[in-house]
């Protein structure tokens, strides 16, 4: 099972991004966004599209040696929501800011597993 990091605000995303990179050996990124096989073929896209694949292209500037892999993000944050409530964890903790992103990054990151498995 994939574990995340930690969730940061997304206007310290790139210096956390490149702090984790220079502490330890990275081979790449998986970078989750809605309805990938959509926005791949040039369809599809989400609000969220546009921004996602700009920081894409950041990545892939700023580390040009490492891959950015695309991963389906599609329901996850209700996969998540529904293993937090089967797992117990009290509606309190569910709704406290990145609680259920955590998990959700955490599917992202499991799929992208899956995906590079077969």
């Amino acid at each position: 099972m994939a574990f995340p990091h930690k969730t940061v605000p997304t206007e310290e995303l790139m210096p956390a991004v490149k702090a984790l990179v220079n502490e330890a050996p990275c081979a790449g990124f998986a970078l989750g966004i809605p309805n990938r096989w959509g926005v791949e073929s040039g369809r599809g896209f989400t609000d969220s599209s546009a921004a996602i694949l700009a920081f894409k292209e950041k990545l892939e500037q700023e580390f040009p040696n490492l891959d950015v892999t695309l991963v389906d993000e599609t329901n996850t944050s209700e996969e998540a929501l529904q293993s937090a409530i089967r797992s117990g964890m009290k509606k309190s903790k569910r709704s406290q800011k990145g609680a259920v992103d955590d998990v959700a990054a955490a599917l992202i990151l499991q799929r992208f597993l899956n995906e590079r498995r077969r």
